[in-house]
Formats: C-alpha cells, sequence, structure tokens
C-alpha cells in the first residue's frame, strides 16, 4: 500500500507547481497587438462639413432636400420692421413702381416660422423665382404677373385666393401691409396642391475658410444704394470687421425683425446695373434681367468692380470671366438702373 501511493504524491505535487506557475503567467507583460484607429480630421470629426446649404455655403449634417421658397416682402415704410427677412438665404431688392422697392426673399436653409408683410407679384419678381425652382408666394399681381401665374409655369401661392385662410391679416397694421403667411400654412400650402417640398436650387460657389484671407478689393464698410430721389428707399449697408457682416439700413433705420428686433446681417452685398423701362402710366417697369453687366461685389470690408451674368436663371457676380466666390452666409442683392447711384468709403 505504501509503494503505490508514492506515484500519486509525486502526481499531485506536479499539479500544484504546474497550477503556481500558471498563475504567476500574468506577472510578465505580453504585448497586445497593434490596432490601427481611424485618424479623427477636421472632416470626419465635424458633421456640418457632410453636406453644405446651396444658397449659403454653411455646413449641415443633413442633407439640404428643401425646396426653396420665394416670397414677396413689402418694404412700404408703414410695413417695416418686417418678419422671416433675417432668416433668408438671398433677398433682391428692385424698384416696383415709382420710388417704391419689394424684397424677394429666397428661403431654403431656414424656415422662419412667420413671414411677412407679403406683398403683390411682379413678372421680374415671378422670374427670379424660376432661376430657383422655387415656390413663388405673393399676395397680389400686375395684370403681367397675374397671365404668368396663371399660366402654370410656376408653382406659387397667392393671397388673392388664400386670404383669411393660409393668410393671415395683422390687426396692428393697415391692409395692404399687414398680409402675413406661417411656414406652416405655406407647407399646408403645398400639399393641398399638389407641389413638391422636396428639390433644392443649383448650388453657388463659396469660399472655403481658409481662403478668406485672399480677399481683396478696394476699402468699403460703408455703402449707400440710392432709390430714386426719396430717402425712405435709400439703403444703407454698415461693415462689422468683428463680425465680418453687413447691418443693413433703410432711411437710416436699421432692417430689424418686427418682434425679435434681431438685425438682419449679411455676408455679401452684390449690387448689379442693369437696364430699367418705365412701361405705362401707373409706372409699371420692365427690368432685364438677362443680359447681364456691371456689378460691385461687397465682401469682407472690401469692394470688387465685377460683371454678373444670368446663370440658369440666377443672378451671379462673374470676376474674370468665371464665377466669383461669395462667403459663406448670406447674401443681399441690390437691383438698380445705374452703378452712379452708389456710394461707397471707409467709415
Amino acid at each position: 500500500m505504501k509503494h503505490k501511493s508514492i506515484p500519486v504524491i509525486l502526481l499531485i505535487t506536479a499539479i500544484l507547481l504546474l497550477s503556481a506557475c500558471s498563475k504567476k503567467a500574468p506577472d510578465k507583460e505580453t504585448p497586445k497587438p497593434e490596432v490601427n484607429e481611424p485618424e479623427t480630421t477636421e472632416q470626419t470629426s465635424d458633421k456640418t462639413d457632410e453636406y453644405h446649404f446651396p444658397l449659403t455655403g454653411i455646413g449641415t449634417d443633413v442633407e439640404p432636400n428643401r425646396r426653396a421658397v420665394a416670397v414677396m416682402i413689402n418694404n412700404h415704410p408703414e410695413a417695416r420692421p418686417q418678419t422671416g427677412l433675417s432668416q433668408a438665404d438671398i433677398v433682391y431688392e428692385l424698384l416696383a413702381e415709382g420710388n417704391v422697392t419689394r424684397f424677394l426673399a429666397i428661403f431654403q436653409s431656414e424656415a422662419p416660422e412667420n413671414i411677412g408683410p407679403v406683398r403683390s407679384a411682379r413678372e421680374y419678381y415671378i422670374e427670379l423665382a424660376q432661376g430657383y425652382n422655387a415656390l413663388f408666394i405673393a399676395h397680389g399681381y400686375s395684370p403681367e404677373a397675374e397671365k404668368i401665374l396663371s399660366s402654370g409655369v410656376i408653382d406659387n401661392l397667392n393671397g388673392m385666393r388664400y386670404d383669411g385662410t393660409l393668410f393671415k391679416r395683422s390687426s396692428d397694421r393697415k391692409a395692404p401691409h399687414n398680409s402675413y403667411i406661417t411656414y406652416k400654412n405655406i407647407e399646408k400650402g403645398a400639399e393641398d396642391n399638389g407641389f413638391s417640398m422636396t428639390g433644392p436650387p443649383a448650388s453657388m460657389d463659396f469660399y472655403k475658410e481658409e481662403e478668406l484671407e485672399s480677399i481683396s478689393g478696394t476699402g468699403a464698410n460703408h455703402i449707400k444704394v440710392v432709390y430714386g430721389n426719396s430717402s425712405q428707399f435709400t439703403a444703407e449697408y454698415q461693415y462689422d470687421s468683428q463680425s465680418g457682416e453687413y447691418s443693413r439700413f433703410s432711411d437710416g433705420e436699421q432692417t430689424v425683425e418686427y418682434k425679435t428686433r434681431e438685425p438682419v446681417l449679411v455676408k455679401n452685398l452684390l449690387v448689379i446695373e442693369t437696364e430699367h423701362k418705365v412701361l405705362d402710366s401707373a409706372g409699371r417697369r420692365f427690368i432685364d434681367l438677362k443680359s447681364g453687366g456691371k456689378a460691385y461685389l461687397f465682401q469682407e470690408g472690401n469692394m470688387k468692380e465685377i460683371e454678373w451674368r444670368n446663370t440658369d436663371g440666377q443672378i451671379l457676380p462673374y470676376e474674370n470671366g468665371q464665377p466669383a466666390k461669395l462667403v459663406p452666409g448670406k447674401t443681399w442683392v441690390n437691383v438698380i438702373p445705374s452703378l452712379n447711384d452708389v456710394s461707397y468709403e471707409l467709415k
């Protein structure tokens, strides 16, 4: 019995020794396999650079597939301050009758809760809206504009049909300076009429962040654009070097939002010269938006003498035969009969 137990003892001893060795193994650090982590760059870490809004060049993490909406906005002194202008990607300012200007505000990157006061259409505003394949919003029309809208060449909602339903009257202003439409009602009107609200306009050319320092020109941080002989429709712009934006003024009063008093700020100011012709005793006009011509482009406190062209319906700046780049942000376009009505200075 004693002789047979020896191997068992030896076996137990060997097992204990092996167990001890295995417990000591972790004390010796073994190298881990090398893993190649993906490099984090500004391009991949900043989702806002994945897409860019076509009319502002501002980054977004969601594909900007919304259709543009073009709204006729009243600029009569009794319609100021307006609502929604600060959220427009592009605003066109053109003469209607006499010295009175109206705005065509193009919305794509933002959808204001409320917009107005909405005013009546003229054919050249419709022409501009067509260049963005926009849903066109107006309240009223000239005889020629009515013919165009009735032909169905552009999707539109008009207050002449929807006054009191899609369009609401404000009680704190008198007609015709009190018609407003909410973005929800724009969407409702589009749905009711079978108008698509998807399909963005063509993208414009914008500077990259690292290219902004290359912008040069004649120093000009205060600009005045005169419409006729009435100061009520003189537009002025003041550049702020800290924000890189221009504040806008009408007749010396800053252009702000009606309810919030938020200022209307723009990154690019394009002033184009083109033929204007009075057509009738009411002062209605023909404005040439096709032929191209001379223009001033104001960016980053500088002015460049350039030209403008109508490219697929959009009014775009050109320099040395190539599309001129815009600073990412909002743009204002003043359309005038002569660049002699523009003055600028360092102030």
